[in-house]
């Protein structure tokens, strides 16, 4: 299987891109970021591409690939409207467009959040622009579409959050996570889990387009 993964750079997309680096039934990850990463494979391939508006400049080296993993993302806070929706919507839909002409056969996994707003009309601003994202990616025709709806993540194998207020919470709450995770063990996933859960959903396929943490954890398996 050969892979695309975007949003590397990130805590989520560095730990898929690891997982899938490692699997055995993927032969290569191609990363697409604004700047390479510091990281050589064999399995890599990555391109530097600044304009995330767009992706017709480089479709052609986009073919071929079997499944995409769009882990790109920001944080709405201190976000206007508009920009958000520039970087969540557009540049997610742009990437998915352009696949999708090039490679309607493969799984695209898109990487949302609990607490979105498959209504598109709530109150809260990030959930209806991601709600809105998941149902446009659905409604393209892709073999398979799913949303990663992860909660609470931990990071592994070294991975950081570009959120420096995450990472001092991860290492100063451990005995928090450990207990959130006895009282509710399928609230919390990691950044190992969710890898593996795309790449098992890309191989397998899987029943349900919007997957939670259970869902994750089940994958993961």
């Amino acid at each position: 299987m050969k892979v695309i993964v975007t949003g590397a750079s990130g805590m989520v997309g560095k730990g898929v891109l690891l997982e899938c680096l490692d699997h055995p039934k993927v032969v290569e990850v191609l990363s697409i970021g604004r700047r390479t990463l510091d990281l050589t494979h064999p399995k890599l391939k990555q391109i530097e591409h600044k304009d995330f508006s767009e992706f017709e400049s480089i479709a052609d080296q986009l073919t071929g690939y079997d499944a995409c993993y769009a882990c790109m993302g920001v944080s709405s806070a201190g976000m206007k409207e508009e920009q958000y929706r520039t970087m969540t919507y557009d540049y997610t839909m742009a990437l998915a467009n352009v696949l999708y002409g090039l490679n309607a056969k493969m799984t695209f996994i898109y990487v949302s959040g609990q607490g979105t707003d498959s209504s598109e009309k709530g109150r809260i601003m990030w959930a209806r622009i991601k709600g809105k994202t998941e149902n446009d990616i659905f409604k393209l025709g892709f073999k398979q579409a799913y949303a990663f709806r992860p909660g609470a993540i931990i990071p592994m194998r070294g991975v950081e959050s570009s959120s420096k207020l995450y990472n001092f919470l991860i290492k100063s709450l451990g005995w928090l996570i450990k207990l959130m995770k006895k009282i509710s063990p399928n609230s919390i996933v990691n950044t190992q889990q969710i890898g593996v859960a795309m790449i098992n959903a890309s191989i397998a396929g899987f029943d349900k387009e919007i997957i939670g943490p259970k869902e994750i954890l089940m994958l993961a398996e």
